[in-house]
């Protein structure tokens, strides 16, 4: 008992010993970074801060504190940055090693890619039985995979395809084909005419990256129910 009693009154009285250093740190305007380095101990930020709540600092000292915080705050988002970066390429590469198999049956093997183009037909495409394929979408990327992967999976009549550009009523509608006409290698003869939404009259575009809506038609109705085919046995297995 004798031993505990002796033992707890060494604690407190080396606790207060590195209280009493900690506080006259911060006397000298030190930050709690600098007050950690100086006395080479982990000790938390928050029993700093508690210790030194009584401390009264000049304006320089508090001055000097607030820009040394400023620049630990930015080397700190700094360095945060670099490090989500850095797990973000270790990231990338696990998933291309782990998927090394199926990137190669994608590039080679037709029938993948026939799959790859039911899933997304199925997803974005028309569900209604109008006998032809319809596909649209607002994002340029979607709409490259789709023709590619389209053009890989059937052999097609370039010339059966219309396009038709929906976009808001402050959009040039010319410069909107145009872009779109590269995106789907559609040629803009073949484009309908654009489809202006009047409910956005008067209302400026706040996305200035927005291309509006593309929406293709293939008329095919050979196209449009084999998809729609391999799709049902797919939901039946």
């Amino acid at each position: 008992m004798l031993c505990t009693l002796m033992l707890l009154g060494y604690n407190i009285a080396m606790t207060n010993i590195l209280r009493e250093k900690v506080v006259t740190l911060r006397l000298r305007g030190k930050t709690y970074g600098e007050i950690q380095k100086f006395l080479k101990i982990r000790l938390p930020k928050s029993t700093i801060s508690y210790w030194c709540k009584d401390v009264s600092l000049s304006g320089r000292q508090k001055a000097k504190i607030e820009s040394i915080s400023k620049i630990q705050l930015a080397r700190g988002r700094i360095l945060a940055l670099e490090n989500k970066n850095r797990r973000a390429r270790e990231r990338e590469i696990e998933f291309k090693k782990r998927n090394k198999t199926l990137y190669h049956l994608y590039k080679t093997n037709s029938d993948s890619r026939k799959l790859a183009l039911t899933f997304l037909y199925l997803a974005e495409g028309s569900k209604s039985a109008r006998g032809s394929l319809m596909f649209g979408n607002s994002d340029p990327e979607i709409i490259r995979v789709f023709m590619r992967l389209l053009r890989s999976a059937f052999k097609l009549d370039e010339k059966k395809f219309r396009v038709t550009v929906q976009c808001r009523a402050d959009q040039d509608s010319e410069s909107l084909k145009s872009f779109w006409s590269d995106v789907t290698g559609v040629p803009s003869a073949q484009f309908y005419k654009t489809q202006v939404d009047k409910r956005t009259l008067g209302k400026p575009t706040r996305k200035q990256h927005y291309k509006g809506v593309c929406r293709i038609d293939y008329f095919s109705s050979d196209v449009d129910l084999e998809l729609k085919h391999i799709a049902k046995e797919l939901e039946r297995m």
